[in-house]
């Protein structure tokens, strides 16, 4: 499709009807889940189990299912607006700064210190591959290079449907292989109880030394602000919004029809990826408890993979290491496409709100998103090679993803209560959901400040 960030009347289409035919229109979730699983659910999910037992399991699933609520509404807002995230920020009330407005600047500065996090992703990919082949005393140097190298090779080309697939392939395979390990954990010493399942919903916070890990698990598992932000990039590449056409002065019957169509197919779009990553979260985090923290073993360091491979070996036996490792390599490469795929679109379109760039421009556009996916793994490498912790990088960037969440949160109040074209207005239930995300949001950054700073 040419330029899909460009709305014209040739490029309309009727939304889907039958689940087939709306079954081949979704993808950009799953493009999410990639992003999600590599980072949240394998090293931050597992982390934080292995750390605190089965107790938080509640605050694990919470966090998957209430942030979805958000990221509909944005979902909504660029179908029938056809605008960009990035765009919907430099919209908001506040002051501006230069160009740009205040909501802007605040994601530029706090997104562009989460390289830590993704920093840690390709640390992670060179750890497992080192595992799978070791190249001697620069191995890790080596593989992380080959990985960036060829993040850089897919994600240039700027298109948006090898990323989809390749996503979805990855994400079902590695899930696959992880229920089976934890079916067969039953057979094992580290069998998992209804007592601690159980246990699970208490509802119970961890020591005040872990609510820094809390925080940036329940930022990054689920959809985090990043995630948020970048689905509506992948709605648009998807032809979500041209589809629905150009809005008109006056919402025309076959406008409102076909708006409320796509946002349907959206919808069902953002649940079914919530399926898949809340279930592959929920996997890890149990896996973690019940293997690593019976034995006392938090991952960490350049230990990460291997130790996080005892979650299949002690449940499936020795020969389940190199299937995991390979697992490891596939999710969290595809965490790295699926992140600089993202990240590539939201800067560029900052440096357009900045006025550095037009990003509706389709030449300008590829041409950054081109020179970032080449500068954004080498700052990543750079960063892993400096500090060489993936795990504690993770948690760090995902504790800044709550300051990003705060600031969607704002952005997702006025989309609903003030651009949102009465027509298009959701039920009441949806309401309720989407406050509930919002409480839950600003609770979690209140809690973790005070047990951190003060307790």
């Amino acid at each position: 499709m040419p330029n899909p960030y460009e709305r014209t009347p040739e490029k309309i289409l009727a939304p889907p009807t039958g689940w087939l035919n709306t079954a081949k229109r979704l993808g950009p979730g799953f493009v999410l889940s990639a992003s999600i699983v590599g980072s949240g659910e394998l090293i931050a999910t597992t982390i934080f189990g292995a750390q605190v037992g089965f107790i938080c399991l509640w605050l694990i699933l919470f966090s998957c299912l209430v942030k979805v609520a958000i990221q509909i509404e944005f979902g909504r807002f660029t179908i029938y607006s056809g605008k960009t995230s990035m765009q919907a920020l430099d919209e908001l009330p506040g002051p501006r700064f230069g160009k740009a407005s205040w909501a802007v600047w605040s994601w530029f500065v706090t997104h562009s210190l989460k390289n830590l996090q993704v920093g840690g992703i390709i640390g992670g990919v060179a750890l497992a591959l080192s595992a799978l082949y070791d190249l001697g005393d620069h191995s890790n140097v080596i593989w992380t290079i080959a990985a960036a190298s060829l993040t850089i090779l897919v994600v240039s080309r700027g298109i948006y449907g090898p990323i989809e697939k390749w996503s979805i392939i990855m994400i079902g395979l590695f899930t696959i292989f992880t229920v089976v390990s934890l079916i067969s954990l039953q057979w094992t010493p580290f069998a998992i109880s209804g007592n601690e399942i159980t246990s699970g919903f208490g509802f119970e916070l961890p020591a005040s030394a872990l609510i820094l890990v809390a925080l940036g698990t329940f930022s990054i598992t689920g959809v985090g602000g990043d995630e948020v932000l970048a689905y509506n990039y992948w709605l648009i590449e998807k032809g979500y919004a041209s589809f629905t056409g150009p809005e008109p002065e006056t919402h025309s019957p076959e406008w409102l029809a076909r708006a409320k169509g796509w946002i349907r197919v959206m919808q069902l779009d953002a649940a079914l990826s919530m399926v898949c990553y809340t279930l592959v979260t929920a996997l890890f985090y149990l896996l973690g408890a019940a293997i690593l923290h019976s034995q006392k073993i938090v991952p960490e360091g350049n230990e990460l993979i291997t130790v996080l491979s005892k979650m299949y070996t002690d449940s499936l036996g020795p020969w389940a290491e190199k299937a995991f490792l390979i697992g490891a390599v596939v999710v969290l490469f595809s965490t790295l496409l699926a992140a600089l795929a993202a990240w590539t679109r939201l800067f560029s379109d900052a440096f357009g709100r900045f006025g550095w760039i037009d990003f509706n421009d389709e030449r300008q556009r590829r041409k950054s998103i081109a020179i970032l996916s080449i500068i954004f793994p080498i700052i990543w490498s750079l960063l892993y090679f400096q500090i060489g912790k993936p795990g504690f990088m993770v948690i760090i960037g995902g504790a800044l993803t709550m300051i990003i969440l705060l600031i969607v949160v704002f952005a997702a109040i006025i989309m609903r209560y003030k651009w949102l074209p009465q027509e298009l207005r959701p039920s009441r239930a949806f309401d309720l959901a989407l406050w509930l995300s919002i409480v839950a949001i600003v609770a979690a950054g209140i809690v973790s400040a005070v047990k951190y700073f003060v307790v």
